[in-house]
This record gives C-alpha cells, structure tokens and sequence, in this order.
C-alpha cells in the first residue's frame, strides 16, 4: 500500500506542474526526483533534443551524472543516444562486460561506480524528445515492473515538455524545448555564480537556489538569471 501511494504522489507531483507557464526545467527535475525515489537506482539523468534534433542535458540527479550524459553527448555515442534514436528501451546489465560498445561512456560510469544503466525513450506516438538514463551501483537490468514506472514517469513528462496544451503545432514544440534548454544554460551560469560566492560544490548550489525558487514561487530560470545578472545572492545562499 505504501508502494502505491507513493507512485501515486509522485504522479500528482508531475501533474500538479502542468499548469499554464509552467516551468519545463522544473517539471524535468520533478521526473528525476521521482525517479530516484521510486525505482531502484542510484542517479538519473534526463536529455533532450533540441530544435537541431542534438540532444542537450535538462535535468540530472547530481554534478557527476550532469557530467556523465555530457560526455555522451559530446562522444554522440551511449545508451541514452540508442534511446532516443530508435524510440526503444535500452538495458546494459553490466557495463563492463563490453567496454568497447561506448567506451568513454563506459569508462567513466566505471570511475563513478555505475555497473549497469537502462535508457528509456522519452516519446510520443512515433515522435521521440528525448531519454531518460538510470544508473545503478550492482550488475543486472531493471525488473519489468520498475521500467514500466520508469518509463510512465517519462511518458508523463513528456506530455509537459513537449508541449503545454496540445503537441499539434511542431514549431511551438520546438520553440518550448529550445526555451527550456536555454534556461537551463542559465541555470549552470548561475550555479557556477553561487558556487563561488559561497564557496559550496555546484549540487549544494543548484539545491539552494531551486529551493529558494519554490519558497518565493518563482520559476527557477527567472531565479537563475537575477543571480547571472549580479543581484543580491544572499536570501538564495542563506535562507531564512
């Protein structure tokens, strides 16, 4: 019983950011919390593709797993691009059993203790937006019943990114990814800015500043740009 109520909890969760202006970066984040509590994984992240089809990073469970869908990009090879790419679910259940299929990617899940990761496709009918990668700590696939709430978290989420009402007109949705994935270069300005003026780790900075965005019912791309732009950082830094 306490399953369901929390695959329910977090359902209304997503549901509850599908409002008119919600905010994407915030509904993508919402996904990877949910993700982290609900399934049996160790980090998240989530990528995007923009209005070139490149696949950009919106959300992510920590620093190092930003970093880690980063170089997956960067290389254009790993399981969240096959995600994407063919619209279909991908299962490694040990990385290092076949380094050379993705080997930067494989070589640094290694470094950060990742042992096996699924990749599921962020998609919509026969269009595709994006992935969803899920790392583990231990050696073997998902169960069944965890990709399946793995993947209707995403398919949830979907519904929000890829369009605010209805995903009919092509060029609003392309203009609504492209906004998000602006906004979240902003975000990473902003970390960086409040990393330093606070002296704290990237992660402590983006929680504090998401944090504050929530307590002052602000979207989180409007808080990062007052911190990029040099205003006053020390509500974010030291909450009251």
């Amino acid at each position: 019983m306490e399953d369901y109520a929390r695959l329910a909890r977090a359902f209304i969760d997503l549901t509850e950011t599908l409002v008119d202006d919600y905010d994407a970066v915030e509904l993508s984040q919402q996904l990877i919390d949910n993700a982290m509590e609900l399934l049996p994984i160790a980090a998240a992240g989530l990528l995007v593709g923009d209005v070139h089809g490149s696949l950009q990073v919106l959300a992510a469970s920590s620093e190092e797993t930003r970093l880690l869908e980063l170089l997956q990009v960067e290389s254009d090879i790993g399981p969240c691009l096959v995600a994407y790419r063919t619209g279909e679910v991908v299962q490694v259940d040990d990385l290092r059993v076949d380094p050379e299929r993705w080997p930067a990617f494989a070589q640094q899940a290694g470094e950060y203790h990742y042992r096996s990761v699924s990749a599921l496709p962020l998609r919509l009918r026969t269009a595709r937006f994006g992935a969803l990668n899920l790392f583990s700590t231990e050696v073997g696939t998902m169960s069944p019943t965890d990709v399946s709430i793995g993947q209707a978290l995403a398919d949830v989420a979907t519904v929000g990114i890829v369009h605010q009402r209805t995903v009919a007109q092509a060029d609003a949705i392309n203009q609504q990814l492209q906004a998000a994935l602006t906004s979240r270069v902003v975000i990473e300005q902003a970390k960086g800015v409040l990393s330093e003026r606070g002296s704290i780790d990237m992660e402590r900075a983006f929680t504090l500043m998401r944090a504050h965005a929530r307590r002052t019912a602000q979207r989180l791309a409007d808080v990062a740009r007052s911190v990029v732009e040099n205003s006053d950082t020390d509500d974010i830094l030291n909450p009251k």
